[in-house]
C-alpha cells in the first residue's frame, strides 16, 4: 500500500467537568465542560475538519449538533501529533450523554470519520 492509499486513523478520549458556577438547577440548567484529546495515530497526517455532536438529556431527548472546525479550529495533525480543546454544554437535567464524529481528511484528500464514543454528563455525586 503507498502512502497515498492509507487511512487516516485518529483517536480521542474526553473528560467532563460539571459545572456548578454555570449551572442553576432551579432554571433547569445544568452546564458542563468537556475536554477531548485528539491523537493521530495512523500513518499519515491528517485534519479534522468538521464534527458532529448528538446530545441526549435525562429525558431521551436528543438534540444534533453539527459544524465546520471545533472552537475555530481545523487542527492538522501529523502521525503521532495531538490536539486537545475545551468546550462546554447545556443540558435541561442534571444528567444526560453525548457522542459524536469528526469528519477528517487525509493530506491526500481521502475523507476518514472518526467516532467518540458516548460519554456521561452529571454531577460527581450522581456517580457515586
Amino acid at each position: 500500500m503507498s502512502k497515498d492509499d492509507a487511512t487516516g486513523q485518529f483517536s480521542c478520549s474526553v473528560k467532563v467537568q460539571h459545572l456548578p458556577d454555570q449551572s442553576d438547577p432551579q432554571q433547569g440548567v445544568h452546564a458542563y465542560a468537556y475536554t477531548v484529546t485528539i491523537v493521530n495515530t495512523g500513518e499519515v497526517t491528517g485534519q479534522l475538519v468538521a464534527r458532529r455532536w448528538l446530545i441526549t438529556n435525562g429525558h431521551g431527548q436528543t438534540e444534533e449538533v453539527r459544524g465546520l472546525a471545533v472552537v475555530g479550529h481545523q487542527p492538522v495533525l501529523r502521525p503521532g501529533e495531538q490536539f486537545e480543546y475545551t468546550s462546554w454544554v447545556r443540558l435541561e437535567t442534571p444528567m444526560g450523554t453525548m457522542r459524536g464524529t469528526f469528519y477528517c481528511m487525509t493530506e491526500h484528500a481521502h475523507a476518514f470519520e472518526t467516532d467518540v464514543g458516548e460519554f456521561m454528563l452529571a454531577p460527581p455525586q450522581a456517580l457515586h
